[in-house]
């Protein structure tokens, strides 16, 4: 049900606010399908409506030990041999390698189960610590609440990360965390720190990204060494005060890009990189395209 409830929450029903998507749940066969929770979903979509969807996700399911039936199999092949992108999150891996999508393809599942998927399908090479890992048509996710990480990158791949980071906020979480799955086991959410002292700071460095902001910085305004600092930081969000910076910077960067006009050089300015050649070496190591092609994907993006 938690799987359902992203899917739900990220590509379903928006009212008027765009993207609107034409969002259906399906089934092998329609009817009241049993969840975890005890509580049945009546389903009216059957396996021929993954033909002609553009984004086919394969949920979790209980019995992810047994493959699915050889229908579900070939809907899913089916669907990512006519071009549309097929993704997954936790053990609805276990699905997309059933089917023998990951076969020389990177992925990523659960964590406690990653062992479990590398040694029952040895030719996909599993990333057991990687939130998502996108393949380009074929796309995988970890476990639980980490399927809103691969969702939300989905949605910033195809319609660029103002509408991502809106959708977000809207759901008060994060557009994108740097880290791996190590960091469910802490808050993971520097924008909802709990940590007041440091939430404060936090907020600071986001209006002042156009200074160097080193850690030293941070650390004073926090009242604290630089050592406990990294250590308080680390325990609040997961990460490192460097990596959270840059990816502030970069998802800043983005905004920027796609809602302005301003030249790639006073952007650079404005999120702290040095020149527009360092944004764009940032930009191309971390997005995998420069700032300018980034441009015009989303210049025109709703």
């Amino acid at each position: 049900m938690l799987a359902v409830g992203i899917v739900t929450e990220v590509f379903g029903p928006r009212g008027t606010r765009a993207p609107a998507f034409e969002f259906a749940l399906c089934t092998e066969r329609p009817g009241a399908v049993p969840t975890d929770l005890g509580v049945p979903l009546t389903l009216t979509h059957g396996l021929d409506r993954l033909a002609r969807a553009d984004l086919v996700i394969a949920l979790p399911w209980a019995g992810f030990r047994t493959p699915p039936a050889p229908p579900v199999l070939e809907a899913l092949a089916a669907a990512h041999a006519r071009g549309a992108v097929v993704a997954a999150h936790c053990v609805g891996t276990f699905a997309l390698a059933a089917a023998g999508l990951l076969d020389g393809r990177r992925a990523t599942t659960h964590w406690r189960f990653a062992g479990l998927l590398a040694e029952r399908h040895p030719e996909v090479t599993v990333e057991a610590d990687a939130l998502y890992v996108d393949e380009g048509r074929i796309a995988t996710g970890a476990g639980a609440a980490a399927g809103f990480d691969l969702c939300l990158h989905l949605l910033r791949r195809e319609h660029g990360a103002s509408t991502a980071n809106a959708i977000a906020r809207e759901m008060v979480l994060p557009s994108h965390r740097d880290g791996g799955q190590a960091q469910y086991l802490a808050a993971p959410v520097p924008e909802n720190c709990r940590d007041e002292r440091l939430a404060e700071v936090l907020a600071w460095a986001r209006t002042h990204l156009h200074e160097p902001l080193p850690v030293a910085e941070l650390a004073r305004r926090a009242l604290m060494s630089k050592r406990s600092f990294a250590r308080r930081f680390a325990a609040a969000t997961g990460t490192t005060p460097h990596a959270w910076l840059r990816g502030l910077r970069l998802s800043s960067a983005e905004e920027l890009l796609e809602t302005t006009d301003l030249p790639v050089e006073e952007i650079a300015r404005r999120v702290g990189y040095g020149s527009a050649a360092v944004l764009r070496e940032q930009f191309v190591r971390r997005r995998g395209i420069p700032p300018r092609a980034y441009r015009r994907s989303f210049t025109n993006t709703p």
